[in-house]
């Protein structure tokens, strides 16, 4: 294999390892699973020469009943030292997460077992190439030159495709493109999408995305369990819409702007306002715009469960995988709301103070809150909430707009409604309201047909439904507690 077939990345390893190995006995390849680490040991044997062992000799000759692992080893690399002059190990990491495991005895013993080999290998004028996933055992660390293989760029990308893929199709990729969705890619998902591709005709760069969506990219979120909507469908909110258009879709979508231009989307944002104003809908449609891009925080992940930071730690984790991409907290005000959450709040805001890192900027926290006074007030500092939209009551040209929607789709006679007069009396009402009213004025207008009874005028269904709206939120506001808070802990997932 010649060093040429390595990608930029790789390389630069590769090369340092060469260096590194002419002028000393002790050499350290650290890289990430899936960085390539045994492609470039494969490139460094065929130019160093040597021996090239791996955990499966190893495994053979260790066999069926092992008791002491570190003597094993130890016996094993030195054999290898016996008959050749330089000698490369792959996956040191794994040895040293097998005496490093729970209830092993002789924990601190592979530290003195590589000591006498580091030893034995100097004293006989012999080189060792150890890779290792993590950091190096204090024994090795302290005598080697390290190298590790750094973050792939787009170059990094191209040429790791374009070892599998078929050329006309690698031809018609922006590998720029495919790197800024999805940039934390490793070299065994570059080649599985391109061996899996390679089976096609026509592929060209939006194929190669929705292979990576569907297989490396994953969201906490089903959409398939997510009412399909477009926040355009609301009304009223123009510029929130285009705030949000202007301020996080754009950055997200539009590559060739957001490279001309290095646009980044808001890191944080904060969308306020009553209940049934549309703040979950511009999540659901988040949700099914971005789909793996998409992670959601909400009462379902925190009320009832005891390893809720372990969740929202995977979703932190997960959201600067697939960046950039959004975290949607929902409800942020209720689920801080109470003495008892003051811990959630501490770790929230580490989190979301981790994201300031130059690796996680392109991931953007949107949360909403009815009331934003209930938030605690460290998380609205500046910096971490840099655009406050308001979602506002729509106003009557807004309602009626939204009525006209839903009633023009109905039969004869409730598609004659006099759309402006159910507008002009339901003031105050919000989007959800309005929805409530439809439904119910279409109910009452079907018990009066399935009782055969005469027909009101077709305004007088949906003014009752508007009355019992109001008189609903009336009882609702006498008896609010901090009891009956406790049920709107409830995801936007389940609507």
């Amino acid at each position: 294999m010649s060093i040429t077939t390595l990608s930029p990345a790789q390389r630069v390893a590769a090369d340092g390892l060469l260096s590194g190995i002419a002028a000393g006995d002790v050499v350290v390849l650290r890289g990430d699973a899936g960085s390539g680490r045994t492609t470039v040991l494969q490139t460094i044997h065929a130019q160093a020469g040597g021996v090239l062992i791996g955990m499966r000799q190893f495994m053979k000759a260790l066999g069926r009943q092992p008791v002491a692992i570190e003597e094993a080893f130890l016996e094993f690399v030195m054999e290898a030292l016996s008959g050749h002059d330089v000698v490369i190990v792959d996956d040191l990491n794994l040895v040293m997460e097998s005496v490093g495991g729970c209830n092993y005895p002789w924990e601190n013993l592979l530290d003195a077992a590589l000591t006498s080999l580091l030893a034995e290998s100097r004293s006989k004028g012999k080189k060792l190439l150890f890779a290792v996933g993590g950091h190096a055992p204090v024994p090795v660390h302290r005598r080697a030159y390290s190298w590790e293989i750094g973050s792939f760029g787009a170059t990094d990308y191209e040429s790791i495709c374009r070892a599998y893929l078929r050329a006309d199709a690698a031809d018609c990729l922006d590998f720029v493109q495919i790197h800024r969705f999805a940039p934390v890619l490793n070299a065994h998902q570059l080649t599985n999408a391109s061996v899996w591709l390679r089976r096609e005709h026509g592929v060209n760069t939006e194929r190669f995305v929705e292979y990576l969506r569907s297989q490396d990219l994953t969201s906490n979120v089903e959409i398939e369990q997510v009412a399909k909507v477009d926040w355009n469908d609301l009304k009223g909110v123009d510029e929130v819409i285009r705030a949000l258009e202007a301020k996080i879709a754009l950055p997200f979508e539009n590559d060739a702007l957001a490279t001309e231009l290095s646009l980044k989307p808001k890191r944080g944002v904060l969308l306020a306002g009553p209940p049934g104003t549309g703040k979950t809908t511009i999540g659901r449609a988040l949700a099914h715009r971005l789909k793996s891009k998409f992670f959601l925080i909400d009462g379902t992940m925190i009320a009832g469960s005891r390893d809720f930071y372990g969740k929202i730690h995977d979703v932190f984790q997960g959201a600067q995988r697939n960046a950039p991409s959004i975290i949607f907290i929902d409800d942020a005000d209720v689920i801080f709301d109470g003495e008892e959450e003051r811990g959630l709040c501490r770790y929230l805001l580490t989190m979301m103070d981790g994201l300031e890192s130059a690796s996680a900027e392109r991931v953007c926290v949107i949360m909403t809150a009815m009331e934003p006074s209930n938030l605690p007030a460290a998380v609205l500092r500046s910096g971490r909430v840099e655009l406050w939209l308001e979602m506002r009551l729509p106003d009557e040209e807004a309602r009626e707009v939204i009525l006209r929607g839903r009633l023009s789709s109905l039969p004869a006679p409730l598609g004659t409604t006099d759309v402006a007069a159910i507008a002009s009396a339901s003031r105050g009402l919000t989007g959800a309201d309005l929805k409530a009213v439809v439904e119910d004025g279409k109910l009452l207008f079907a018990y009066d047909k399935a009782h055969r009874r005469d027909f009101r005028p077709m305004e007088d269904y949906f003014l009752e439904a508007i009355a019992t709206v109001r008189n609903n939120r009336q009882r609702y506001a006498r008896r609010k507690s901090p009891q009956a808070m406790e049920a709107v802990k409830v995801g936007f997932m389940m609507s």
